[in-house]
């Protein structure tokens, strides 16, 4: 029986990794650097490694060029964005949300959109019968491994929520049966922080790990 060697991952490799995930940001203010498309095709490579339902591998991608689109996306995630503030009824709150700065979609030079192809053929089935939300899972699993090989590379993302998804797959001419996941702004963070901007402005500290943990 033959196969490739098994790689050693040592307290080095640990620490290092440990440090990676404390490291991953959720960034929203870039610099005007540009990534070279090498990288971002290298990102999009190990994105592509993630595990996946049946190995349907369903994640599909978009790249975002075309600044007329651009400029729509944001015109619309900026209105949203205003209407996601007037839903807090608590002035108080409605006020800390407005200071907030929740994307990057000016500044980021690479905007990629991710969908779930969920009638993808690959993987014929497997595992998806009784749970078909697996196939999205594994799209987020996707965008997950390229946040980390992003960020060993000094690189930010961030993932923009505050968004009407039929109206964002429409602006992208995407096929009907392509179901969106994530829309990811990609660039060279303009500031370093190994905490989290929400925690840093007071918005929402990390819970303990303890409260989310049940024993049965």
């Amino acid at each position: 029986m033959t196969g490739s060697k098994r790689p050693v991952f040592g307290d080095d490799f640990r620490m290092q990794l440990d440090s990676l995930l404390i490291w991953r940001r959720d960034v929203r203010r870039f610099d005007n650097r540009p990534i070279d498309a090498k990288i971002i095709q290298e990102l999009l490579d190990s994105a592509c490694l993630a595990p996946s339902v049946g190995n349907a591998q369903p994640w599909r991608f978009v790249s975002v060029q075309s600044e007329a689109v651009r400029l729509s996306i944001t015109t619309h995630v900026d209105a949203e964005n205003r209407k996601a503030a007037n839903a807090y009824a608590d002035q108080q709150i409605q006020s800390e949300y407005q200071k907030l700065k929740l994307h990057g979609l000016r500044e980021a030079p690479v905007h990629l959109a991710v969908f779930c192809d969920d009638d993808a053929a690959d993987g014929r089935g497997l595992g998806r019968q009784t749970m078909p939300e697996t196939m999205a899972y594994s799209v987020v699993m996707a965008v997950h491994n390229l946040w980390l090989t992003a960020r060993a590379r000094d690189i930010g993302l961030g993932w923009v929520s505050i968004l009407e998804p039929n109206k964002v797959s429409a602006m992208l001419d995407v096929p009907d049966d392509w179901r969106f996941i994530a829309y990811l702004c990609i660039g060279y963070p303009a500031q370093e922080s190994d905490e989290p901007e929400l925690v840093k402005l007071g918005w929402q500290d990390r819970i303990d790990r303890s409260k989310t943990q049940l024993v049965r």
